[in-house]
């Protein structure tokens, strides 16, 4: 007898993994031993960076020593840039990032080295450059030239400064630096396993993470953080929640986009701290509105029968929404800097599942036809 297909994979255990540990029943997110809230408080991005790839955390020369490779390899090759500028400025950003990451492996000496130390070479040279990718696509369709990354500056730093060219705002960066460390890594996630699946072929690194960005483009993963967004746009105004929740949700059959979880059936840790940093974000930039929507929003789903008895919380996107848009990020750039943090995650998947590798090919049980006899093409 057939086993019964898990749609979805659900409480299928696919792989053992040192990265991070998602108790969604009690809402803990753990990387490499350390909770997420610990890491939010005090890690710069290239600290949790270090941890992932190498299982510890780098003392202050290493730290200093990885910051300063990750700002130096984020320069692109001067054909990249050409490429970017070529590509319609009307396309999609993640489809932009997917192409520009594939190329760049045209352009890396390692690209088809396979062994442990390229590997990590790899994971650097790409984590700088998708953060330069990113800042010069933003400017590009929008008319400007993008901006070399300077090397006295950390990856958030880089980011807001290749993004406006000035002095980054201490603010924006740290609720960038914050915004990273959240997202650098999640457990077999969707894209996680894409890329896992990949590499698991013996294929490179580059095809991994490209493999990863086209799974986190799609709605139900990456996106989610921008189609919050455009939901707290059609609201407009924090007096404007309690209608559209009775229209919307009460009386329609509209979703929240953003409150639920697949994995938490808590509050979602990431979306705890991320409001207090949007919070902070819209109150020095003297922008609240956004924020009070979604605060407003957000309690009055969880005073309604339906969310409680669900479980139903606000995730990550929720509160990442807010963060984003309130430093003049387009919407449709929100999932590219999703994969500006996963990106850590990805390779540090990858690194790992080099080290004991085995190509992954779940079974599938046959629910079609059988017995069919053939009949020539012309008696059909």
């Amino acid at each position: 007898m057939a086993e019964v297909a898990k749609k979805g994979l659900e409480g299928i255990v696919v792989a053992e993994s040192k990265t991070s540990l998602v108790n969604g029943a009690e809402g803990k997110l753990v990387y490499e031993g350390y909770p997420i809230e610990e890491l939010a408080e005090n890690a710069l991005f290239e600290e949790v960076a270090f941890l992932l790839w190498n299982g510890r955390l780098p003392n202050k020369a290493e730290l200093e020593s990885l910051r300063s490779t990750i700002a130096t390899e984020a320069a692109l090759p001067k054909e990249m840039i050409a490429q970017l500028k070529s590509y319609p400025v009307k396309a999609d950003p993640m489809a932009m990032l997917r192409t520009a990451v594939s190329a760049l492996a045209m352009y890396d000496a390692d690209s088809e080295d396979q062994s442990v130390e390229a590997n990590r070479r790899k994971a650097i040279r790409i984590t700088g450059q998708i953060t330069t990718i990113c800042a010069a696509w933003d400017r590009i369709r929008k008319g400007k030239e993008p901006i070399a990354p300077r090397k006295d500056l950390n990856l958030s730093q880089n980011f807001i400064y290749m993004l406006s060219g000035e002095e980054p705002d201490a603010t924006a960066s740290e609720a960038i630096n914050v915004y990273l460390v959240l997202l650098a890594e999640h457990g077999m996630n969707a894209s996680t396993f894409a890329s896992r699946v990949t590499v698991a072929t013996g294929s490179d690194m580059h095809s991994g993470i490209v493999s990863g960005i086209g799974t986190l483009k799609g709605p139900s993963h990456g996106g989610a953080n921008a189609e919050a967004m455009h939901m707290f746009l059609e609201i407009g105004d924090p007096n404007n929640v309690d209608a559209w929740f009775k229209k919307n949700i009460k009386e329609g059959d509209r979703r929240i986009m953003g409150i639920g979880h697949r994995i938490y059936k808590a509050l979602d840790p990431r979306a705890a701290i991320l409001e207090s940093k949007a919070k902070a974000l819209a109150e020095s930039s003297g922008n609240e509105k956004w924020f009070q929507i979604a605060k407003k929003l957000a309690e009055a789903a969880r005073a309604d029968q339906y969310f409680i008895e669900r479980k139903l919380f606000p995730n990550v996107d929720y509160y990442s929404a807010i963060v984003l848009y309130t430093i003049h990020l387009d919407v449709d750039m929100f999932t590219p800097l999703f994969a500006m943090a996963r990106v850590v995650g990805w390779s540090a998947h990858i690194i790992e599942q080099f080290a004991n590798n085995r190509l992954i090919r779940p079974d599938v049980n046959y629910v079609g036809p059988m017995g069919l006899q053939w009949t020539p093409v012309d008696q059909r």
